[in-house]
């Protein structure tokens, strides 16, 4: 493996982690390859919001200093990450990627921020986002929407649209996202990477800026999913701060990386995720469906099943949604309605004419739901489906509107907080990506990181790089 600087951006964070131990390579030396592949790309993809480039290569140092001395942490020190600008950073700028919060400098990282850090990662920056975690690619923010690297005519998805575009350009090795309605996996999906929402309650969300108290998620988006792993062991555990944390004990999830699933029972629901619609583009599902080939001939068994109030999900995880996302905005919506972005606007305001029987009501669904998904992970391991409906949009001629109508297939994980991933799936015959996604039990990441671990290794899809 070479290490030059041309190409270290390319790195994946089990290969430099290896090089960084061994002192083969310096983080001050992998931290620089990153500043300098930002500084050469993102004035087309604007993936960033703010880069922190001299903070970045203090914090280098010093774990070079640190490794040097044997002070070596784990595979995550002086590795190169950054966080969606709504992950609290002391000191720094954080904004939510809006008007409202453009002066907004907390006091104290975000718990996850503070265990990445504690970890020994060096943060690069802040990533851009839609609006409040909810705005869409909107030109009426004070920020350029991020582009996707694969074709930068079209859209990353979102909400975590620098974090998808960051860690698919090589503009760093992680990232983290947050998931509401897909948030995580539908930027994972269209960028080409991987991204993963792990259990509700895995993952601490102090210091979060908040869209939906009851469905909001966080988690890692990597190249790759051992890398994915890496993040989640720093990430996970139960935090006093988030009184939502499970106090569960935290696996070790590099066991999870193997590469065998022979007898793994896939649940696969195709009554919903694989049927004909009119907003499901077929060559997404036809993709997918080569995925669950390839899960097959590694051992896995196959087998259909059923989720019958599917269909009610979508309404269900918009009305709980945006109810909360009201709640939480409606003083700054009322005293400054200007500084918000036209879209994020629109759809708060929405939240505000809910009413309280809409709301309860898409309570219920979600009790049922649960009850359904518990009956049917109770036959299979895991679920496999499409991740995304469609394959990223193009900016010209963007409908606002196609992120409500149809099905969703991230949203029944947010609404059940069941852990999902997605992985790179294949590509469209334009060269867009698809993703794969595997949701499993309460707290079995490590059921979910086996499964999208082993289809990982077989297809490869991780060899191919976009070329900007």
């Amino acid at each position: 493996m070479t290490t030059s600087q041309t190409n270290l951006y390319h790195l994946t964070i089990r290969e430099a982690a290896g090089l960084l131990k061994s002192g083969q390579l310096s983080p001050v030396e992998l931290t620089q390859a990153f500043l300098d592949r930002i500084a050469a790309t993102d004035d087309r993809l604007h993936s960033y919001i703010i880069v922190l480039k001299e903070q970045a290569l203090d914090d280098a140092r010093l774990a070079e200093a640190e490794i040097r001395r044997g002070d070596y942490k784990g595979p995550l020190h002086g590795i190169p990450f950054a966080l969606k600008d709504l992950y609290d950073t002391a000191g720094v700028t954080t904004t939510a990627g809006s008007k409202v919060y453009i002066d907004r400098v907390p006091t104290e990282d975000a718990t996850t921020t503070a265990r990445l850090k504690s970890a020994g990662g060096i943060l690069l920056g802040k990533l851009a986002m839609h609006e409040f975690a909810l705005g869409g690619p909107d030109f009426t923010t004070p920020f350029p929407p991020a582009r996707n690297p694969w074709n930068l005519d079209h859209i990353t998805g979102g909400s975590s649209s620098g974090s998808g575009s960051a860690v698919a350009s090589g503009q760093a090795m992680a990232a983290l996202g947050s998931c509401t309605g897909g948030s995580i996996r539908g930027p994972a999906s269209l960028c080409g990477i991987v991204g993963l929402k792990a259990t509700y309650g895995r993952v601490s969300r102090a210091g979060v800026v908040t869209l939906s108290w009851s469905q909001d998620h966080c988690g890692p988006m990597t190249w790759t999913v051992e890398d994915t792993a890496y993040m989640m062991q720093a990430l996970a555990g139960y935090d006093p701060k988030d009184p939502t944390t499970s106090t569960a004990p935290v696996p070790d999830y590099s066991l999870s990386l193997r590469e065998d699933i022979k007898g793994l029972t896939i649940g696969v629901p195709r009554h919903f995720f694989f049927a004909p619609h009119e907003n499901v583009n077929p060559e997404v599902v036809a993709t997918v469906e080569k995925g669950l080939k390839v899960l097959e001939g590694l051992g896995a068994n196959l087998q259909e099943v059923t989720i019958p109030s599917l269909e009610y999900v979508r309404a269900a995880n918009s009305i709980i949604m945006l109810s909360e996302a009201f709640a939480f905005h409606e003083k700054n919506l009322r005293t400054r309605p200007q500084d918000f972005g036209e879209m994020v606007r629109a759809r708060f305001r929405i939240g505000g004419m809910f009413s309280a029987s809409d709301y309860v009501q898409s309570q219920r669904v979600r009790k049922l739901v649960n009850r359904e998904f518990a009956a049917v992970l109770r036959k299979v391991d895991v679920l496999v489906t499409p991740t995304m409906t469609q394959p990223a949009a193009a900016f010209e001629g963007y409908d606002a509107t196609s992120t409500v109508r149809g099905p969703s297939f991230t949203a029944p994980f947010n609404l059940t907080g069941l852990p999902a991933i997605s992985v790179p799936c294949g590509f469209t015959a334009s060269g867009l990506p698809v993703g794969m996604q595997i949701a499993g039990k309460p707290f079995d990441e490590p059921g979910v990181i086996r499964a999208a671990y082993a289809y990982q290794q077989e297809a490869r899809w991780f060899e191919q790089r976009p070329s900007i």
